[in-house]
């Protein structure tokens, strides 16, 4: 049965979606409020913390998938770098890194715009998609941050193959 065949056609929330999925999964969850949840996503290489949001306002449901990251000062040049070059592979969503905070970070925005909504098969790919491609590249960010790597060398980790799943 196809996910969105549980839902019998009801005109649910999107967060209301992704906190069903979170259950159906057992990630750890916490609905922060009725337009946000997070949880916590077990990967092969790290527990990841993703946030979703929906905004009436502009249509559009938010994705931030987090992940611990403190390199060296030294190494920030390095991994700035490697971030575009990232992001020059990746289809969908962007990373990012939160200096302040010592995060790196995958966001994704999905918009809906137009009274559009999300399907579940939608909101479970795009939970998929930010888990992997954090499986994918968290190996190539810590060569470069503490494997004295440079950015293309390191990328050919991630292109090598894909780890994990959400």
């Amino acid at each position: 049965m196809a996910l969105s065949e549980q839902y019998l056609q009801e005109d649910l929330h999107p967060i209301d979606i992704v906190e069903h999925l979170a259950e159906h999964n057992e990630w750890d969850f916490d609905r922060i409020g009725d337009d946000q949840i997070a949880m916590a996503v077990e990967g092969q290489w790290r527990t990841y913390s993703i946030t979703l949001a929906w905004s009436a306002y502009d249509e559009t449901l938010r994705l931030i998938c987090t992940f611990e990251m403190e390199p060296p000062e030294d190494k920030l040049p390095g991994l700035y770098h490697m971030l575009n070059e990232v992001n020059d592979q990746c289809w969908a969503g962007a990373f990012t890194y939160w200096l302040e905070q010592k995060l790196m970070v995958y966001r994704y925005g999905l918009v809906m715009a137009g009274g559009q909504e999300a399907s579940p098969e939608q909101i479970d790919t795009l939970i998929t998609a930010a888990v992997m491609s954090a499986e994918r590249y968290y190996p190539a960010f810590q060569l470069v941050v503490w494997g004295d790597r440079n950015p293309r060398d390191a990328m050919q980790v991630a292109i090598a193959k894909t780890y994990g799943r959400a």
